[in-house]
C-alpha cells in the first residue's frame, strides 16, 4: 500500500496550492489536464518576442520574456577515445569511446542478450548489438511529435522481459488542437505525453498500444521506470517557462507530476490520490518542474528524480507517495533574468530536495553506480548536464558520494574537457558507464578504466 502518506498529507494540498496561488489564475482557463492553444512551436514559455502575458507574470517562474542566450554551439567530438583523468586514485585514469553516432539520443536500455536499445528524440529507436549499430532504425514505433522539448523520450523493458517480450516507450504524440490554427492557417499540432507497450521480436516493435494517454499538451520531458512493487512510475513534466508552469501545482493536470501505473496502464487502486475529488487517479507526486531521471535507489528501493530548474535550482528529489515538491512557488532557483523564484527555498508542506545545484548545470538523466568494473565508484550516483550557469560549451558529467545515510559529502564534474551537453548517463550490465551527448551529431560512449596510474 501506499497511501499512507496521502492520509498524512494528501489532505491539505489543495489548501496549500491555493495558499500559495496568486488570486488571478486566468492562464489554467484551459480544460483540465491540458495547456491552453499554444504557437505553432507548442512551447509553454521561453526565450522570443515580448508577449503580452509575461508583462507581469503571476509568479517568478511564470516569466516567458526571456531575452536569447549565449549562441555558441559545442564543437564536434571527434572519433576518440579520450583518455582523461578522475578525481579517486583508484580511478584515476578513464578511457572514453565513441561506441555509436546518433541523432539527440535521449535515453538508453539494455535487453537480457546484450542488445542496446536507443531512443533517439527525433522519433527513432535504435539498436546497438556488439558495439555495432545497426543503420535501419526499429519498425514500429509509433508516430512522434518531435519539436521543441518534445518527441521520443526514454525506452524500458518489463522487468519479467524474457517471459512477456514488453518494452515500453514514452513520447509525446501529435494532438491536433481542435479549432486552434498556426499563423499559416494549418491546424495547430501539440504534443502529448503518452505511455506506449510494444511486443519485441528480435527486430522491430509488433502490437504497439498506448496503454496511457495523460490528456496533458505542452509537456516536455518524460522517463519512466518500474519500481520494487511491480509498478511504472513516469514522469511528465510541465512547461519550463511562462504561464504554463502553474500547471505543475493542479492536481486535475498530469503536467509537473510524476504518475504510478500497473504494467497495463491502468491505475492501482492503492495510488495516493485515487478517489479524491479533483484529482487526477494516476499522480504520484505534484509540484515538479522537468523530471529528467528516474533511477531506482539500490538499497532503499527509493525512485530519486533529477529536475531541471531555471537559472538555478536544479534538484534531486525523493519521491514519496503523495508529495508535493513545491514547483513553482518554491524553489532554490532564480529565473533566467535573475528574481528569486521564492524568498525562501521551501514552505510547510512540501519537501525539500536532496541535492541542489546553484548554478545550474543543467541536469538531466542519471544514474546509481553499483558494478565491479569501478569499485571506487559503488553508491555514487552520475548525472548529466547540459550547460552551467546559462554558459555554453559547459557540459558535464558529475560523480555524487553520499554517506550511509545518503548525505552528498562530494561532487566531482567529469568528461568537461569534451565540451558536449549530457544527456543521460547508466550503467551497462558490464558494470561500464554509458552517456549519450545531447547534440545533433550525438554520441553514445562508453566509460572503462584506462592504464593504471604509474607507482610514485
Amino acid at each position: 500500500m501506499v497511501r499512507t502518506r496521502a492520509a498524512l498529507t494528501g489532505g491539505t494540498l489543495v489548501a496549500l496550492f491555493l495558499a500559495m496561488a496568486p488570486a488571478v489564475r486566468t492562464e489554467q482557463a484551459a480544460p483540465a489536464g491540458r495547456g491552453a492553444p499554444g504557437r505553432a512551436g507548442g512551447q509553454g514559455g521561453g526565450r522570443g518576442a515580448v508577449r503580452p502575458e509575461c508583462v507581469s507574470p503571476a509568479v517568478p517562474a511564470a516569466e516567458c520574456n526571456i531575452p536569447p542566450g549565449i549562441a555558441w554551439a559545442d564543437p564536434p567530438l571527434g572519433p576518440g577515445p579520450f583518455l582523461l583523468e578522475t578525481a579517486v586514485p583508484q580511478h584515476r585514469n578513464i578511457k572514453v569511446t565513441v561506441i555509436a553516432s546518433v541523432n539527440q539520443p535521449w535515453s538508453l536500455a539494455w535487453l537480457p542478450d546484450g542488445t542496446m536499445l536507443v531512443t533517439e528524440r527525433t522519433g527513432k529507436l535504435r539498436v546497438i548489438r556488439n558495439g555495432v549499430l545497426d543503420p535501419t532504425p526499429v519498425a514500429g514505433v509509433p508516430e512522434v511529435r518531435a519539436q521543441g522539448l518534445q518527441g521520443l523520450m526514454d525506452v524500458v523493458p518489463h522487468p519479467r522481459f524474457a517471459e512477456n517480450r514488453w518494452i515500453y516507450l514514452s513520447y509525446h504524440k501529435p494532438f491536433p488542437v481542435p479549432g486552434a490554427t498556426t499563423p499559416a492557417g494549418n491546424p495547430l499540432i501539440e504534443g502529448e505525453s503518452v505511455l506506449a507497450r510494444g511486443t519485441w521480436d528480435g527486430q522491430k516493435l509488433t502490437n504497439v498500444v498506448d496503454i496511457f494517454r495523460s490528456g496533458a499538451t505542452r509537456t516536455e520531458s518524460s522517463r519512466i521506470g518500474f519500481g520494487r512493487d511491480g509498478m511504472l512510475y513516469m514522469s511528465v513534466s510541465a512547461s519550463g517557462t511562462g504561464p504554463d508552469v502553474l500547471r505543475s501545482a493542479d492536481p486535475n493536470d498530469y503536467a509537473g507530476k510524476t504518475v504510478r501505473l500497473k504494467d497495463d496502464g491502468t491505475v492501482p487502486p492503492d495510488n495516493p490520490f485515487v478517489g479524491r475529488a479533483g484529482y487526477k487517479p494516476g499522480i504520484y507526486t505534484l509540484g515538479h518542474r522537468n523530471g529528467h531521471s528516474m533511477a531506482l535507489n539500490p538499497e532503499t528501493g527509493e525512485f530519486w528524480v533529477t529536475e531541471m530548474g531555471p537559472n538555478g535550482g536544479d534538484e534531486i528529489n525523493v519521491l514519496k507517495p503523495g508529495a508535493n515538491y513545491g514547483w513553482p512557488y518554491v524553489s532554490h532557483g532564480r529565473s533566467y533574468m535573475g528574481p528569486k523564484i521564492s524568498p525562501t527555498p521551501g514552505r510547510e508542506g512540501t519537501e525539500q530536495p536532496t541535492v541542489v545545484w546553484v548554478p545550474s548545470i543543467a541536469t538531466a538523466g542519471g544514474t546509481f553506480y553499483t558494478g565491479d568494473r569501478f569499485p571506487g565508484w559503488r553508491r555514487n550516483f552520475f548525472v548529466g548536464g547540459l550547460r552551467e550557469g546559462e554558459t555554453p560549451r559547459t557540459g558535464q558529467m558529475q560523480r555524487i558520494e553520499f554517506n550511509e545515510r545518503w548525505e552528498e559529502i562530494r561532487r566531482e564534474p567529469m568528461l568537461r574537457e569534451l565540451k558536449q551537453r549530457i544527456r543521460d548517463v547508466r550503467q551497462g550490465p558490464d558494470g561500464l558507464l554509458y552517456v549519450l551527448t545531447a547534440e545533433n551529431n550525438g554520441a553514445v560512449l562508453k566509460i572503462e578504466p584506462g592504464d593504471p596510474a604509474p607507482a610514485r
